[in-house]
């Protein structure tokens, strides 16, 4: 970048900053505001200025190096790319208006300036989009591998016995992890009685019964016995009606009326004590 601009960066960084911060306050979104707190804000948009200042004045893998570490910190507070690539906008404006009235442009070398912001920043609001979009993908894609393995898990409450618990909808792919886990799950905890509750199913339609029937037959296939928990009214008042045929599925309408099925079916009961 010319010297001009660079000099005129480095000598008011911070008034620069505090511009700055004032004027994407006014332009930031209310949920982002209410989520990041000010001191983060603050300590978050002097990162982003000493990272255009460090384009200037360091190398390319410098550079690179604090890009993809600012950018895996704005992902992570929510920071949208329209905020930022908006700040990198914000930023030439406010150096650029305040050279204007610093007399620094003048109408003689104003053209040349402004060439010489463009061919700075053009790149640089490229890098930023490539490795934005970089650090979200990673990050979507670790999410969404969290969230599977978190979506269906088998849970060992008593030897022979385990639990999976589910909540929310049930589609092809989600009905594919049940599937895997439960009969990995099955297999490692050597399970005898392997209870699938779906208190937390707001809708058991006939895909959601099929997907189950097919879970329960796989689980009876590795040895091991499948119960339905959770059959909330309204979802055996669903099933009648639809006609989905659980028969071969033991069922009951709790949890812990499921456990105690399960104890016996593995003579074992609860028994209490007296103080």
């Amino acid at each position: 970048m010319d010297q001009l601009v660079y000099g005129y960066i480095k000598k008011n960084q911070n008034d620069i900053l505090n511009e700055w911060m004032k004027k994407m306050k006014e332009k930031a979104d209310e949920r982002l505001i209410k989520v990041v707190s000010d001191e983060m804000f603050a300590r978050t948009s002097n990162e982003f200025i000493d990272m255009i200042v460090a384009n200037i004045e360091s190398n390319n893998e410098q550079f690179s190096s604090k890009l993809l570490d600012f950018a895996e910190k704005v992902v992570r507070l929510g920071w949208p790319l329209t905020f930022v690539n908006e700040g990198l906008r914000e930023f030439n404006r406010i150096v650029f208006e305040g050279m204007q009235e610093s007399g620094i442009v003048t109408p003689e070398n104003q053209m040349d300036i402004v060439y010489e912001f463009d061919q700075w920043s053009t790149p640089l609001n490229n890098e930023i989009v490539h490795i934005y979009s970089q650090t979200w993908e990673k990050t979507v894609s670790l999410q969404k591998i969290a969230l599977q393995e978190l979506s269906a898990p088998l849970i060992p409450v008593l030897e022979g016995i385990t639990v999976m618990p589910l909540v929310g909808t049930i589609d092809t792919e989600r009905a594919k992890q049940i599937m895997e886990n439960l009969l990995h799950g099955t297999v490692k905890h050597r399970s005898e009685v392997v209870l699938i509750d779906i208190t937390g199913v707001p809708v058991v339609d006939t895909m959601v019964a099929h997907h189950i029937i097919q879970a329960a037959e796989a689980v009876r296939l590795v040895g091991a016995k499948c119960m339905l928990c959770g059959i909330r009214p309204e979802i055996a008042q669903t099933i009648v009606n639809l006609g989905i045929n659980l028969n071969e599925i033991d069922t009951k309408n709790s949890l812990k009326k499921g456990i105690e099925a399960a104890l016996q079916l593995t003579s074992r009961k609860i028994v209490e004590v007296e103080e």
